[in-house]
């Protein structure tokens, strides 16, 4: 947890300086439904790990109290984003319940009890309806139940900040009340604890409910003596102002910057390593001859990449470009794979068509019309077949916990990295040798769709029999 709190002390230094004092984040949610599209956001699968971050995430950008140093946090998705029918996202009617199979509700509750423990300024309730709970009511989105903000937030958490509904619930995604009327919601929302209404802006509308009698004045009155506390603690009435020239040395300075690239290295994860990784460096007049896709060869003007010859492999489909030839004195084929959604102005949110969320195995994805994979899995096979599998690195990004599914053919691959968002320096690294791997899976991966589609959302992992990689493995250079 040292490296997490360093970065959280650096990222609180450098957000005061350019005056960011709040954030809509970090996000408590676990990833234990591998289908669902904002499982990059989330830290793990595992209830105690992911607590224990987000508390050392509190304590380090807010502080043991929020003060005039603090940076104030809206942990996010209460009660526990996750858990999705079928995997779809909440932004989306397709994807508006969240269900609890394994009985697994507090599994996922547990971070943001921590996050409360720990003097979490804000939370920020989640959109989907939590299916079959004992906090009533349980047919309408989080922001709307009383049972969940009243009863158990403030009731049974004694959570004593304000809550921040998700963007856009009043008109647009009030799963469970769309035939209620805008006036309606609003005062069910409010009524259900809801002290801001994200995404909403018509103030003459809510001036009109407390005219009307409607809503009190009263309610309103603690909703913004809620806010305004938040406010007044972090000092932005009595010094709202920053120095520029702070700022400018401040923010991005090196120290920071090493610690960064330290951050990348060690989430880098070994998973596969059939072949004698780290590759050897290449000595005097010998060469090193690489084939990359995926990769900013830039990197390898560098002087000290001298002795490497890389060929790069990457090309426009575009302009009607193909595949360049593969050197046959190829050495080492390293390719970065990326994963990306595409099409679909019905999803604007992002994610895969709601025809296409199993398709998280390499062959399915290959041919589907709402998942990209880049380079082409079709590349990739040609790669592996001109260079070799065993002379193949694959270095891929898990936005999701993609399936490596025998008939894509990616585990012959002799090297496999797991990265999550990481420069290209950082990947060579790892492959030269110049840091040990030290990272460790944050959710486990599944053999088959099939063992994604059978598995509860609401709980971590698989049956052993359909597991490739369990959580937190990973293997290092001993």
């Amino acid at each position: 947890m040292t490296l997490i709190a360093d970065f959280a002390k650096i990222m609180a230094e450098e957000w005061r300086a350019i005056g960011l004092r709040g954030m809509y984040g970090y996000m408590a949610d676990l990833s234990t439904e591998p289908r669902w599209y904002r499982v990059h956001e989330t830290f793990t699968e595992d209830s105690d790990l992911a607590a224990e971050i987000i508390k050392v995430l509190i304590k380090n950008l807010q502080g043991e109290k929020l003060n005039s140093k603090s940076i104030a946090l809206t942990i996010k998705h209460f009660p526990g984003g996750g858990p999705q029918e079928g995997g779809g996202d909440p932004h989306y009617t397709f994807g508006k319940n969240q269900v609890y199979p394994a009985g697994k509700f507090d599994y996922h509750l547990a971070p943001f009890k921590a996050a409360i423990d720990a003097g979490a300024s804000s939370i920020m309730a989640y959109y989907g309806i939590p299916v079959g709970q004992p906090y009533l009511p349980n047919n309408v989105g989080m922001a709307f139940s009383k049972g969940i903000l009243t009863d158990l937030l403030r009731t049974l958490l004694k959570f004593r900040g304000y809550v921040n509904s998700d963007t856009g619930i009043i008109g647009e995604r009030a799963w469970g009340l769309e035939d209620k009327s805008m006036d309606e919601q609003i005062l069910i929302a409010i009524d259900a604890g809801t002290d801001i209404l994200s995404g909403f802006s018509n103030n003459k509308q809510i001036l009109d409910l407390v005219t009307s009698g409607k809503l009190s004045e009263s309610r309103v009155n603690l909703s913004v003596t809620r806010l305004l506390k938040e406010q007044f603690e972090l000092g932005l009435f009595e010094n709202p102002y920053v120095d520029p020239n702070r700022a400018a040395y401040l923010v991005g300075n090196s120290s920071f910057q090493q610690k960064a690239d330290l951050a990348q290295r060690k989430s880098i994860v070994l998973l596969q390593n059939k072949m004698t990784l780290p590759l050897a460096q290449p000595k005097g007049k010998d060469t090193l001859k690489m084939f990359t896709m995926g990769m900013n060869t830039a990197l390898f003007k560098e002087r000290e990449w001298t002795n490497y010859k890389v060929t790069s492999g990457d090309y426009n489909k575009a302009k009607k470009e193909t595949l360049p030839a593969i050197p046959k004195e190829t050495d080492i084929a390293i390719i970065r794979v990326q994963v990306s959604n595409v099409g679909g102005s019905d999803r604007r949110f992002g994610g895969a068509d709601s025809t296409e969320l199993d398709f998280l195995s390499f062959s399915d994805m290959a041919k589907s019309k709402s998942w990209k994979i880049s380079p082409s899995l079709e590349d990739l096979q040609a790669v592996m077949q001109s260079v070799g599998a065993e002379k193949t690195i694959l270095s891929i990004d898990f936005r999701q916990p993609y399936v490596l599914d025998e008939a894509s053919g990616l585990l012959h691959a002799a090297g496999i990295l797991a990265t999550f968002g990481v420069s290209d320096a950082a990947v060579m690294d790892i492959i030269m040798g110049k840091f040990n791997p030290t990272g460790k899976l944050p959710y486990a991966l599944a053999k088959t769709s099939a063992a994604i589609i059978n598995q509860d959302p609401d709980a971590p992992g698989y049956p052993e029999k359909d597991t490739l990689f369990p959580f937190g493995f990973g293997l290092n250079y001993k």
